[in-house]
């Protein structure tokens, strides 16, 4: 098993934040990289607040809150964030094309031992390794949100990787406090392929008329038990990312995941959940985009 020291995370967006939270929190001296210092800022903030709300849930101590935070580091752009790092875990937005292009930069900016893992929720990190010279050295690591709350990680073996890439993901993601499951590559993995297929069946039934979007919700949580309505999860995640994910399934796995018609129209007409601050409901104290 490889020795971890160092952390970098490509990416600042709401999973990135969270994967640096989590990884200082495990003692990782850890690099948190984005292209636009508004993103870093924010970032900085958020994570900062939601250390200091652990803080006075009691679930951290303040002194490990304070060396927590004291390990994030704060890149603005991928060379400086990678060439030290000994595990990079990209969390760029869920397109195919974007993860390509960062692990080809990556490939050529890390040392050969370093380990590439992709924060991806369905794609195929063997198709995304094999543009680097060190697809053994290539894992997923899909991280849900919020991170620094939500307990699961699913580790995903692809094609190549090998035994000592493995149980080092797997070390690294349980000294972030995470719960890990490891998952032979299949599109989907296991959680994605499940809620897709539970939130677009959803869309068709608000499509349908069914019932209103408040009440499938509530009958999701109280009637299975869901922690969440499917309605309240992908404004969340973000309709886009679950439109993507199903774009990618149904062209990967069949007709059963093709995307409901309702759900390409909220996206088309630029509702995408809580970060445009309207998607299947409203959020009116997130600033709308102009």
């Amino acid at each position: 098993m490889a020795t971890v020291n160092t952390v970098a995370v490509i990416g600042a967006g709401i999973m990135g934040r969270g994967i640096a939270h989590a990884a200082a929190l495990g003692g990782y001296r850890t690099i948190l990289e984005d292209l636009l210092p508004a993103a870093l800022r924010k970032a900085e903030s958020e994570i900062r607040a939601n250390l200091d709300q652990a803080v006075e849930l009691g679930k951290v101590s303040a002194p490990d809150a304070d060396a927590a935070f004291g390990r994030i580091e704060f890149a603005g752009s991928v060379e400086e964030a990678a060439r030290e790092a000994d595990l990079v875990i990209e969390a760029v937005p869920e397109e195919l094309e974007s993860k390509i292009e960062i692990f080809t930069l990556l490939d050529k900016i890390c040392r050969p031992t370093t380990i590439l893992a992709s924060n991806t929720s369905s794609l195929s990190v063997s198709e995304i390794a094999s543009v680097t010279y060190r697809a053994r050295k290539c894992v997923g690591m899909h991280f849900f949100n919020p991170v620094h709350k939500m307990k699961l990680l699913e580790i995903v073996r692809a094609l190549e990787t090998d035994d000592d890439t493995l149980a080092t993901a797997v070390e690294v993601g349980r000294r972030m406090g995470k719960e890990v499951v490891v998952i032979k590559e299949s599109p989907g993995f296991i959680t994605s392929r499940i809620n897709a297929m539970i939130g677009n069946e959803a869309f068709h039934m608000l499509q349908e008329g069914i019932a209103s979007a408040a009440d499938i919700d509530k009958a999701l949580k109280l009637g299975l038990n869901h922690p969440m309505g499917p309605f309240e999860l992908v404004d969340l995640v973000g309709l886009d990312t679950r439109l993507n994910i199903l774009e990618y399934l149904h062209k990967t796995l069949g007709e059963k995941y093709r995307p409901a018609p309702l759900l390409v129209q909220y996206v088309k007409a630029g509702r995408l959940g809580k970060k445009s601050g309207r998607g299947v409901y409203e959020y009116p104290e997130v600033k709308a985009p102009q």
